[in-house]
């Protein structure tokens, strides 16, 4: 029962952030300079139109409604399941969300599993012998690209095996003049390996850091040097007690490294013109599509928020005492 209550709050928690993420998203959007009809009709279109289509502009763009009007309007309309319909795409802002999210979810499940799994083995492979030759390339390696933008490593990435090698297609999610249709599963992993290694790779140093961290104080304890005494060798020594010490904290981690990805996939979507929620991010934003933009942050802000607070939930599990921590503080 106990457990419950804390979950309960936890996820209580997510949903106050979200309420203020869409405010203040909201927020700024009102205060932003940019003028929707000038940039998305155009100074000369405006000019040659007469008062009564201007003033019909103004009314599909939301143009001199309040903005505390306008959020009222939008939140009512969520709590009723509708997102609204996009004024760039002309679409219900859902139908536009599910499309590109299929493109990201995948993208960015891609090099989440990644990152995890090549960081999580660097991490063993430099843990087990700190100040070794694995220890040094590994920390080196993580030290690099931890301080590397993700749209750099992705240019990088473009230059070298699309450009230059030729051995993978320049951007976008499926091949061009292409029928959706006639798009087969190859095609789309084949689109994909670039961004997703972009992602991926700057996402390792994290969970290699950590994991080599940890793996290093556990070969280092006194219960491993009584066990390399009695004879164990070791693989069984790592088997046994390193890995049984280190794999949760690693998982744990990997779940907050949600907003990592998802904010690297803004950049990288938009470096391979990838279709996903990141480049239709920047496309709202850009053409003052306030439904749409609105749609997307609430989304991506639950997506992140999940993952962290999947992590909190799942640190608070494995460790009581982190919740109680927490309650006195």
């Amino acid at each position: 029962m106990d457990n419950a209550k804390w979950i309960a709050g936890q996820l209580i928690r997510m949903m106050v952030l979200l309420v203020f993420v869409a405010a203040a998203v909201f927020l700024l959007l009102s205060i932003s300079p940019v003028d929707p009809l000038t940039t998305n009709v155009g100074q000369t279109a405006l000019g040659a139109m007469s008062p009564e289509q201007v003033e019909k502009l103004r009314e599909y763009w939301g143009v001199g409604v309040p903005p505390l009007s306008r959020f009222a309007g939008w939140a009512k309309d969520v709590l009723r399941g509708d997102l609204g319909v996009s004024l760039l795409y002309r679409r219900p802002v859902a139908e536009v969300i599910g499309e590109r999210f299929v493109n990201s979810v995948w993208l960015m499940a891609a090099a989440w599993l990644l990152s995890g799994a090549i960081g999580f083995l660097l991490g063993i492979l430099a843990g087990r012998k700190r100040g070794g030759l694995a220890d040094k390339l590994v920390t080196g390696y993580c030290l690099m690209t931890a301080s590397t933008p993700a749209f750099w490593i992705a240019m990088v990435l473009l230059m070298v095996f699309a450009v230059w090698l030729k051995w993978l297609p320049i951007g976008l999610a499926v091949p061009i003049g292409t029928a959706a249709a006639e798009v087969s599963l190859g095609d789309r992993v084949i689109h994909m390996i670039l961004p997703a290694l972009a992602l991926s790779l700057t996402g390792i140093s994290n969970i290699a850091l950590h994991t080599r961290e940890k793996l290093a104080e556990v070969m280092e304890s006194d219960y491993v040097l009584f066990a390399r005494a009695r004879g164990e060798s070791e693989g069984s020594i790592l088997l046994r007690h390193g890995l049984r010490n280190i794999a949760l904290p690693a998982l744990t981690l990997q779940f907050g490294s949600v907003s990592e990805i998802f904010g690297g996939s803004v950049l990288v979507e938009q470096v391979f013109s990838y279709p996903g929620l990141g480049q239709a991010a920047v496309t709202a934003g850009l053409g003052s599509d306030v439904p749409l933009l609105m749609g997307i942050t609430v989304i991506s802000a639950a997506l992140v928020f999940g993952g962290n607070t999947a992590a909190n939930i799942l640190y608070g599990l494995i460790d009581p005492r982190m919740r109680k921590g927490r309650r006195k503080s």
